[in-house]
């Protein structure tokens, strides 16, 4: 390996891990072999570098931000299923109920056409019962005679 590709790599790393010394002592090996004008050239290799990395993290976030996304996706995908699921359940319990309602109706109806049924067959028997007793009323006198009335009413009996 070269002196100046090791120079590089032993910079990268010392940036990596923010060891100030180390790359104080490089950068001093750096201009002391290759002079000062050839400086940029280390610096421009692990400027590089640097952005590579940060390309490779922004790749990696960027993949695991799918993985996250897509994991969404299909929990939101199960969470749309159970509601129409859901949305199922509450119109079959829907149409039971009205169904039930619909039955009771219709059993209240019959137990009113029945009941209705016997109060007629009650106030026609009546009515012919009223027919055969009917007695006539006695009539009632003003209410100024009402006490003579009752009193000869009660003499009287």
């Amino acid at each position: 390996m070269l002196l100046k590709n090791h120079l590089i790599e032993v910079f990268k790393q010392a940036s990596l891990e923010n060891n100030f010394l180390l790359k104080e002592n490089v950068v001093l090996k750096w201009v002391h072999r290759f002079g000062i004008d050839s400086l940029n050239d280390l610096l421009i290799h692990s400027s590089l570098q640097k952005e590579n990395q940060r390309e490779e993290e922004n790749q990696e976030q960027i993949s695991l931000i799918d993985e996250v996304h897509e994991e969404n996706q299909e929990k939101l995908s199960l969470i749309d299923e159970m509601h129409e699921e859901n949305q199922e359940q509450i119109k079959l319990e829907l149409a039971k109920t009205f169904e039930n309602i619909e039955e009771t109706k219709w059993e209240s109806n019959g137990l009113e056409t029945s009941s209705s049924n016997e109060i007629n067959c009650k106030n026609q028997n009546s009515n012919k019962i009223n027919k055969f007793t009917e007695t006539p009323s006695l009539p009632l006198p003003y209410i100024k005679n009402l006490r003579k009335w009752i009193n000869n009413d009660k003499k009287a009996s």
